[in-house]
């Protein structure tokens, strides 16, 4: 993996990806973490942004804020040959991935949830036909 250096905003960083674009998609990802909530935050849902003990101007300040633009580069920051991105292009994809991991989890969910059918078909209660059939994985993804 290459190092490449990505800027927009306040945000300035080095990151390991395959591709400009991946880099990019990585710093697009860690800055709405700070705004998006997570699994980890719904477990500690009695901790709140004013809990930390900074004031509001404190907490707004230390947020890190993209710009129009993503700039990347292999060789430093700040440099006139850097790729740019249009950030809502690149936050655009990163919601479309994000998307894409949800419809995943929630497939993996509903399966998990079906249990009683796949220890039917492992046990042979469902006829030899129906047994080895796709039919809901097709129907999963699908959807």
């Amino acid at each position: 993996m290459a190092k490449f250096y990505v800027q927009s905003g306040t945000f300035r960083r080095v990151v390991a990806a395959d591709s400009s674009r991946k880099a990019a998609l990585w710093a697009v990802h860690e800055v709405m973490q700070q705004i998006l909530p997570t699994e980890e935050d719904d477990c500690d849902s009695n901790v709140t942004p004013a809990a930390d003990g900074l004031g509001n101007d404190e907490s707004v300040q230390k947020m890190t804020v993209l710009s129009g633009v993503v700039r990347v580069n292999e060789r430093g920051f700040d440099r006139d040959d850097a790729n740019e991105m249009s950030t809502m292009e690149v936050v655009g994809e990163w919601n479309q991935m994000a998307m894409t991991l949800e419809r995943l989890q929630q497939m993996l969910d509903g399966s998990r949830s079906n249990r009683e059918t796949q220890r039917e078909r492992i046990a042979g209660a469902i006829p030899a036909t129906k047994r080895f059939s796709d039919d809901q994985f097709s129907d999963d993804l699908a959807a």
